[in-house]
């Protein structure tokens, strides 16, 4: 097995995730199979009981892993399925070592950071890399994987010395280090400066790893003086030298690998040159070609929790970009707060209130994405009214397809504290409940996870001709709430229709409105599956029903 490791310095938050995924789809592109692994040093198990404030999303693969956003990007870049183990964290580790302890595996011995924390690390890496994760059979060629954090970072120090055992154990042909780092330009001189990224070198090499690539990020191309200085002073040849630049997309970033020869130095350090291919990144190139020509725009109103920080929602973020470019479009993404539409933020926030519900009625199409709580919990149901009432394409994604629920069973059925008893314990028309296996207890790992067969009902509808199949689709799941059995008769007699059920035929997972040109709830997050050259179809009809609902305003008018 050969490895890519990328490592990162200066500061957190340089992209290090794209970096890794476009490192992988260059060597992809030549010929090899490519894996990855990321390393979160945090001592969470994993990423499923963080606040989406405080880390982006939780990524959810089919093996019902929560994980960092991270294995989202190597998913959509390299169009592979990874597992829960190719997310290693801190809490896992230790969780890992203290069972054999407790078993009595160590035979009595002093259990230690080193050798033990430091063993277990390799031998996860090892075991994971090993994992085929495109389809085919036996391991693949190289194993790209990501270091959290940033050098430095006391939590990260175990790692860091595993890493550099494994680097040993393994040898030179088959270890490449690539590290991450910024070159900032101070507003009065206005000279890209290197004495960050050289400090952030010198602490790696006293780590006992010295990278082989350096990866510059900067937001403009860097000189080739500011080159030579990197190379001088981090001891890393000039050829060698990387620079990331800011770009108009994220599809611009292997090809910029690309012109720079990044595959040559790491097929050269692993000793891959025969074995390898030249780069065939022509679909990478027409698809940010197309990106970056589009003119025509899709006004998509996200009303959700958690606009404040856009990474809470990446994937879906993805999706619809995956989607608006299929569909010739230029995704427009007006974010908004969910609480600001509500009757409430009309007295306290009047201002926040009338820009949200003109955002809201300027859309072309409406999005209610997933979360958890109360908050915003109304204004997102008043956005589903709007769209339902006024004939706008909505998409609710699962608190959003629940959010059309309570809705159409206040609105509709005239059941005004129907609600879910997520929201209202008390509530005496509950259409949404809890999941009878779920945990009262316990927050991590307790929900429904990963991906489930959704049996659709009847291959009249919009969801059936969209997946292209009469029978089922198979979809990934995030929830511990469900649509109540019990009041599924009396909303499907009032006109809304469950066309996907899951295999027991008691649990909801697909809503439409056969009366409305597009309205569609999903309890499974169609986000995870979506990828550049296949976008989830769920989003693209969306797309499709904007451009003909427009040329009808514009023949009305």
């Amino acid at each position: 097995m050969k490895y890519v490791l990328i490592s990162g310095g200066v500061v957190s938050g340089l992209g290090k995730g794209v970096t890794a995924s476009s490192i992988g789809v260059v060597l992809k592109a030549c010929g090899l199979r490519v894996t990855s692994i990321k390393i979160d040093p945090y001592l969470n198990i994993d990423a499923g009981t963080m606040s989406p404030f405080e880390h982006g999303e939780v990524f959810v693969l089919d093996d019902g892993g929560e994980v960092d956003l991270d294995l989202g990007n190597y998913e959509r870049f390299l169009d592979v399925t990874l597992t829960k183990d190719n997310n290693i964290t801190t809490g896992k580790i230790y969780q890992s070592v203290l069972e054999k302890e407790r078993k009595g595996d160590y035979l009595g011995k002093t259990v230690q950071v080193v050798p033990h924390i430091t063993d277990a690390i390799k031998d996860w890496i090892e075991s994971v890399a090993v994992i085929p994760v495109d389809g085919k059979e036996g391991p693949a060629d190289v194993c790209v994987i990501e270091l959290g954090g940033t050098v430095g970072d006391i939590e990260s120090m175990p790692f860091i010395e595993a890493l550099r055992q494994l680097s040993f154990q393994v040898g030179p042909d088959n270890f490449c280090l690539i590290h991450v780092s910024l070159i900032p330009v101070l507003g009065v001189v206005g000279e890209q400066k290197t004495k960050p990224t050289q400090h952030s070198v010198r602490e790696l090499r006293a780590l006992g790893l010295t990278p082989h690539l350096l990866t510059s990020r900067s937001a403009e191309p860097l000189l080739e003086s500011t080159k030579e200085k990197l190379s001088k002073f981090c001891h890393v040849p000039i050829e060698n030298i990387l620079n990331i630049h800011d770009v108009p997309n994220i599809w611009h970033i292997p090809l910029l690998l690309r012109n720079q020869n990044a595959h040559h130095s790491i097929l050269q350090q692993l000793n891959l040159l025969n074995q390898a291919t030249a780069p065939d990144l022509q679909q990478w190139t027409e698809m940010a070609e197309t990106f970056d020509s589009l003119t025509e725009s899709v006004r998509i109103a996200m009303v959700g929790k958690y606009v404040g920080l856009t990474d809470s929602y990446l994937s879906v973020v993805k999706a619809l970009l995956h989607a608006c470019v299929a569909r010739s479009f230029k995704p427009s993404i007006d974010w908004i707060a969910a609480s600001d539409l509500e009757d409430e933020s009309a007295k306290s926030t009047p201002e926040a209130h009338a820009a949200a519900w003109t955002t809201l009625k300027s859309a072309d199409c409406v999005l209610v994405p997933g979360g958890f709580g109360d908050r915003g919990v109304r204004g997102m149901m008043l956005a589903a009214k709007y769209a339902r009432e006024n004939n706008v394409p909505y998409l609710g994604i699962c608190l959003g397809m629940q959010i059309s629920v309570i809705e159409f069973a206040r609105s509709v059925l005239g059941w005004e504290k129907a609600n879910s008893v997520e929201f209202d314990a008390q509530t005496p028309n509950p259409v949404v409940i809890f999941m009878p296996e779920g945990s009262r207890t316990h927050m991590g790992s307790t929900m429904r996870l990963g991906s489930r067969r959704t049996l659709l009902q009847t291959s009249d509808c919009i969801t059936s001709k969209l997946y292209g199949s009469s029978e089922y689709v198979d979809e990934r799941h995030r929830h511990r709430y469900e649509v109540n059995p019990d009041v599924i008769g009396t909303l499907e007699e009032a006109g809304l229709q469950f066309v996907g059920k899951d295999e027991s035929g008691k649990r909801m997972e697909i809503l439409e409105l056969p009366s409305h040109p597009f309205y569609v709830g999903v309890q499974f997050h169609p986000e995870f599956k979506s990828r550049p050259a296949r976008p989830s179809a769920l989003f693209l009809v969306a797309s499709k029903l904007n451009r003909k609902r427009r040329k009808n305003e514009v023949i009305r008018t």
